[in-house]
């Protein structure tokens, strides 16, 4: 236990400079981008004073060193500050927006699994055959595929073709946000007021993003299965499960599966950092109001500490998913922890 406490404080403070070293990037960067976000907000013919009346306002008349010190205080003090567009503080539609993000993220991550480990342990038990080739053409064919044509196929088919799902949305026009007031998580929101009639329509919005998301995500996790699964099934106690009389089906998928999924879940928290970057271009096909799409619509208007806020609050996120799956694995496997 002690050993596993040392690990999880080491793997805390291993996350305070990387989150550091993305915080200066992403200052720098944004500084260094063409394009002047005073004129962004007040226009191109806006007159000479009045801009840089607004650039000493801003802050931004001060020297990088100086905004990028005052910066770092008030993210000590957990301030992202204002927005340099609109009348209100960055926290806000970080706080609206979030939830839905959140919200995609796991239920693509969910299809992933469910699509992505399955069809990798049965492509490692059926080897070579006709099956093992096209699972494995699947997985190579789906990782190649950009995330927004997936999506742009999908609601062809199956919102605009076959008519089955909504295209775009977190709800129908006939559900209204009363609600949803509790947590801004709609799925969970309705649950908790009983409208099961909310939840379906909730749940049919979620399901053509959500399945965008897993399937493109899921080639990784396809060949990454198919691969340990392989080691797996050459190892020892497979070979006693199966002398024993043990069924086909459950030396796969109770014995060897078992033991295979331990290195998949190191490629979790990198996996899960991917989901958040395809959920901007995924939230962008299907008019999904989450905070990735925010990211994409401030980057455009040059809002500085927006987009700033957005990517700390990004980065705070993988960084705790890495953080848990870290500690999973070394309760999994105990030779981490040395």
């Amino acid at each position: 236990m002690k050993r596993l406490l040392r690990y999880t404080l080491l793997r805390l403070l291993l996350t305070i400079p990387m989150l550091f070293i993305l915080l200066t990037l992403v200052f720098i960067v944004l500084r260094v981008m063409p394009g002047d976000p005073v004129r962004a907000v007040l226009g191109a013919h806006a007159p000479p004073h009045v801009i840089e009346q607004k650039r000493i306002e801003l802050g931004l008349d001060k020297p990088l060193v100086v905004q990028y010190f005052s910066y770092l205080g008030r993210l000590a003090r957990f301030d992202l500050g204002d927005s340099m567009i609109y009348k209100q503080r960055v926290s806000q539609p970080i706080k609206e927006k979030l939830p839905a993000t959140l919200e995609l993220s796991v239920m693509g991550m969910l299809f992933t699994f469910f699509i992505g480990i399955p069809l990798g342990a049965f492509s490692a038990s059926k080897r070579r055959s006709a099956r093992d080739l096209g699972i494995r053409l699947y997985g190579n064919v789906v990782y190649c595929i950009p995330v927004y044509w997936m999506g742009l196929m999908l609601q062809l088919v199956f919102g605009i073709w076959l008519g089955w799902l909504p295209i775009a949305g977190r709800t129908g026009p006939r559900v209204f946000g009363s609600a949803f007031e509790r947590t801004g998580f709609y799925l969970l929101d309705t649950l908790l007021a009983g409208n099961m009639s909310a939840f379906a329509d909730v749940f049919v919005h979620l399901l053509l993003p959500s399945i965008t998301l897993g399937i493109v995500l899921s080639g990784v996790f396809v060949r990454l299965t198919r691969a340990n699964m392989l080691d797996a099934l050459m190892s020892d106690y497979v070979l006693a499960a199966r002398a024993r009389g043990v069924g086909e089906g459950r030396v796969v998928y109770r014995h060897a599966l078992k033991n295979a999924l331990i290195p998949i879940l190191t490629m979790l928290g990198l996996q899960f950092a991917l989901l958040l970057a395809n959920a901007i271009l995924t939230e962008t096909t299907f008019s999904w109001p989450g905070v990735a799409r925010l990211l994409l619509e401030r980057i455009y208007l040059r809002d500085y500490p927006t987009v700033q806020g957005v990517i700390v609050v990004f980065a705070l996120i993988v960084s705790l998913i890495s953080l848990v799956v870290d500690v999973l694995y070394a309760l999994v496997d105990p030779r981490v922890r040395y």
